[in-house]
């Protein structure tokens, strides 16, 4: 090499550190371009994990999606008549000795967010859902509750 070539291969003096920081700075950006790039490989694998790969399997999926759904259906009940500052921890509460609750929706206005009144409570089986209407007309915060078993309207 010549001297020209030598002289700006070799930085002066305090450049030196900032061509270390450079190169620091440029593998540390290698890094996160790689890792961003392997979370995003895992993401659209995911995704694809979860689409069906033809569309005879989507229709057997949306099949089993509705045989899933009514069966949920046929775990829930009704409740009517509940006070309008319940919880559901609440609910929860009043209706656990009839069973495992999965899950407790109280119905919300969707323009001013307040309970409607009533709310869907899901179960874990058919047992729990016996034992929870029977609870219809029991006493919850001085409010006689309504219990029946939820309502599936049909296509």
């Amino acid at each position: 090499p010549t001297m020209s070539e030598e002289a700006a291969a070799a930085p002066v003096g305090g450049d030196e550190e900032e061509v270390e920081d450079l190169e620091k700075l440029q593998a540390e950006i290698a890094r996160m371009e790689a890792e961003a790039a392997k979370l995003a490989q895992e993401t659209e694998d995911l995704e694809n994990k979860d689409k069906p790969s033809s569309s005879t399997t989507a229709k057997a999926k949306s099949e089993d999606g509705a045989a899933d759904q009514v069966k949920k259906d046929g775990h829930s009940i009704y409740v009517g008549q509940v006070d309008y500052t319940t919880t559901p921890e609440e609910l929860l509460g009043h209706f656990e000795s009839c069973g495992t609750v999965e899950r407790v929706t109280i119905v919300c206005d969707k323009f001013t967010g307040k309970p409607k009144g009533f709310a869907y409570l899901e179960f874990q089986n058919d047992t729990a859902v016996e034992n929870a209407i029977k609870l219809d007309g029991s006493t919850f915060k001085e409010r006689q509750l309504k219990v029946t078993p939820k309502r599936v309207n049909d296509p």
